[in-house]
């Protein structure tokens, strides 16, 4: 019974160290490292409503990058009661002839989803049976994007470690 009652005496102290030392850090303790990934161009046609949301046509996509090449059949939608979340899904065919699903939903920092004057930051995910590239089956992207125009998007993916 001593011994468990010194367990939890050394286990509360712990805590106490632990909760009066994370109320004084002045910075994180991790860190996050990236690899770039690759390059997502998407371009689209002009967008076709289709309640309750609007559709962007892709007319090209192309996913480049030191470990992908590939082209996509993507599309892009926006939700008009949700103008801060815009929807990219793509299916990526590797130039090997592999397939990888991408399915990422974009927060956007603005009133406008589609305004390519605000920053957009996203977490897509990657799911694939590919044996070659099943490695984006365990890892977290964030991507961001670089260019925007009318008709026009590029987001610069990255693997977060």
């Amino acid at each position: 019974m001593r011994i468990s009652r010194l367990t939890v005496s050394a286990a509360a102290g712990a805590a106490l160290t632990l909760a009066s030392g994370a109320q004084g850090a002045e910075g994180p303790i991790a860190s996050i490292e990236t690899e770039y990934l690759g390059r997502l161009k998407v371009a689209t046609d002009l967008a076709q409503t289709n309640v309750p949301r609007i559709v962007y046509p892709v007319t090209n996509c192309s996913f480049q990058g030191p470990k992908i090449k590939a082209t996509c059949v993507a599309r892009l939608i926006v939700t008009p009661n949700d103008p801060s979340r815009l929807e990219i899904r793509a299916t990526l065919q590797t130039d090997e002839g592999e397939v990888i699903f991408m399915d990422e939903g974009i927060i956007i920092l603005s009133n406008d989803a589609v305004d390519c004057n605000e920053s957009v930051v996203n977490a897509p995910r990657f799911t694939t049976t590919s044996k070659t590239y099943s490695w984006l089956n365990r890892v977290q992207t964030l991507a961001k994007r670089v260019s925007c125009s009318p008709g026009q998007i590029e987001y610069d993916l990255f693997v977060v470690r």
